[in-house]
């Protein structure tokens, strides 16, 4: 049998990249912005369904971090964040010198907890720091509770970054994830649905917060002949080659989304007769996912005491990728510190879940391969 590394979740060119990276070369646009920005940030905006204004940068984390500087968030300030999510969401808290506040998971969806969340914004306002934002995260292209976690936000006018870096290709009741917040997040990272190589974008709800965006995305270089800066500025702005990249990706964004999702049912199909096993999907129909990451969770007392770490050795003693879930912010070294609101969901989650192969590309021979373990380890 073929032993060639699977990995967990590895980008798949559509074939018509080339021809706008050619198109770049062939101009000598081989800088930040240019043509090809301009057109991949009118395909984003034409994929929603309602008036949307994008702004192409080099990470989503960047995003994030323009997000929070649109939103007025700065040094002494506290902005809640779901604590079950990768690093990239809080981060850019600390640049702006502000202080995150963490709320646990709920067990449905695995996302910020509306009642959680709600303790935690009574809490700091008692304490006399009202939080400024809530980003809310979309784990693994599962939407959050998006009617009760925007009721919550609005009851108390705080804005929302919709970290949708994991779920571009996935619905809450028919509405496209990513337009949800005040502001919303892309990832275009390798091993997202869609790939720029790296880079992220920045969705905003009107003209001039895009261009605000590009402003600060930009070195903050202000209208004169000579180099004028009067706001700090950061080197965000997407490179034309990137993309280039990404425009050719948009055209396979609704085929690896459906790839990602025959992913899903394939997993199900085996796990279905596999008692205490569980596979994390969609609450209901108002719900779809793009699987960006199919994971389990193991019940190891009724499993004879197999865990999420057997399984991932055996998997890599066969030569295929799978990693943990991502351990929650409050448990980091760097976060510790930081208040944290929750009964631990998050953390019996990390404690039991795995993330399984899941890229586009899978092959049938690759899912034999996985198949094989997975029955032959719960059997």
């Amino acid at each position: 049998m073929d032993d060639k590394r699977i990995y967990l979740s590895l980008s798949q060119q559509s074939g018509f990249e080339r021809e706008y990276v050619q198109k770049a070369l062939d101009t000598n646009w081989i800088t930040s912005g240019g043509p090809n920005v301009d057109e991949f940030e009118n395909e984003i905006e034409n994929y929603y369904d309602e008036e949307t204004f994008v702004t192409a940068l080099n990470s989503g984390t960047s995003a994030i971090h323009l997000a929070l500087i649109l939103l007025g968030v700065t040094s002494g300030d506290e902005v809640i964040c779901q604590t079950m999510t990768f690093s990239a969401s809080a981060n850019p808290i600390l640049y702006q010198g502000a202080k995150p506040v963490f709320v646990d998971s709920e067990p449905e969806t695995w996302n910020i907890c509306p009642e959680y969340l709600e303790i935690a914004i009574k809490d700091r306002i008692k304490k006399g720091k009202k939080p400024k934002a809530i980003i809310a995260v979309h784990l693994y292209g599962n939407p959050y509770k998006v009617d009760e976690i925007h009721a919550i936000a609005d009851r108390y006018n705080i804005p929302i970054i919709e970290d949708a870096a994991e779920a571009f290709g996935s619905y809450y009741k028919g509405k496209k994830c990513g337009n949800f917040g005040d502001y919303g997040i892309l990832s275009f990272n390798g091993n997202k649905i869609i790939t720029t190589s790296s880079g992220g974008a920045l969705i905003s709800k009107n003209q001039d917060l895009k261009e605000k965006a590009i402003f600060y995305a930009t070195q903050s270089r202000d209208h004169a002949v000579h180099y004028q800066h009067s706001e700090i500025g950061y080197n965000y702005r997407m490179s034309n080659i990137c993309a280039g990249i990404g425009l050719g990706q948009m055209k396979a964004l609704h085929s690896n989304v459906e790839a990602r999702r025959e992913n899903h049912f394939f997993y199900k199909d085996i796990l279905q007769s596999i008692d205490n096993v569980q596979l994390f999907e969609v609450l209901n129909e108002d719900y779809f996912s793009n699987y960006w990451l199919n994971t389990i969770l193991i019940q190891s007392n009724f499993t004879n005491n197999k865990t999420k770490e057997d399984l991932r050795l055996v998997f890599e003693k066969g030569n295929i990728e799978t990693r943990p879930v991502w351990k929650p912010m409050h448990l980091q070294p760097i976060f510790e510190k930081y208040p944290y609101y929750g009964n631990k969901v998050a953390e019996e989650i990390f404690g039991r879940g795995l993330c399984l192969p899941s890229g586009s590309n899978l092959s049938k021979e690759d899912k034999n391969r996985i198949k094989e373990i997975l029955v032959n380890f719960f059997k």
